[in-house]
């Protein structure tokens, strides 16, 4: 549904609907410098929590309308706003070019994620980013036309990103390993 594809997008950080006027960065490091954050937006609620790795999404049977946003921070908490954003920067220009997108948030329910076309929702805006982490934590198997998608093709189109994967489960990693060895093994030839 919307709502949930709004929360990957959210998620990944830089997503703005009016660029001329805001960086789309205030709820990505918002989200990341309180000790709970939270969205309720019709059917989604969405959680982060500063000491867990990747946000959350639950549906909501019984939908309410409008937009609630949940914010807390211990009193007494030695988090720095510096550490926060050097997290997500690469270089000392302090440029937010770095993202960590949590796959399972591609998903619709219990959907393998298989298809080209998953894929290419998982990338909508990261092609904004120096380096991409694709978190795979909650992902049983990826498909080969998903893998190839997100490790080849566009790997090939953006050459000057940088793609890593973290927490993937052995078919996942090897789904991976696959569509990069195309990705050489096109290029040598």
């Amino acid at each position: 549904n919307d709502e949930r594809h709004a929360v990957l997008e959210l998620s990944k950080g830089k997503l703005t609907t009016d660029p001329d006027n805001h960086t789309g960065e205030g709820i990505f490091f918002s989200s990341r410098m309180f000790d709970e954050y939270a969205i309720l937006s019709g059917e989604v609620y969405f959680a982060h929590e500063y000491n867990k790795p990747e946000g959350w999404i639950i549906e909501r049977e019984n939908p309410g309308t409008g937009t609630t946003v949940f914010m807390k921070m211990s009193n007494n908490s030695a988090r720095k706003t510096k550490t926060i954003f050097d997290n997500y920067t690469s270089g000392d220009d302090y440029c937010f070019d770095k993202t960590v997108v949590p796959v399972s948030l591609a998903r619709y329910g219990n959907e393998r994620l298989v298809s080209r076309s998953q894929a290419k929702r998982l990338l909508v805006g990261v092609e904004r980013f120096k380096i991409v982490i694709f978190d795979f934590e909650g992902i049983d198997q990826i498909g080969q036309a998903f893998a190839d998608e997100v490790f080849r093709v566009f790997n090939n189109r953006h050459p000057d990103i940088q793609l890593y994967f973290i927490k993937t489960k052995p078919d996942v990693e090897n789904m991976i390993l696959r569509a990069l060895s195309s990705r050489t093994d096109a290029s040598s030839t």
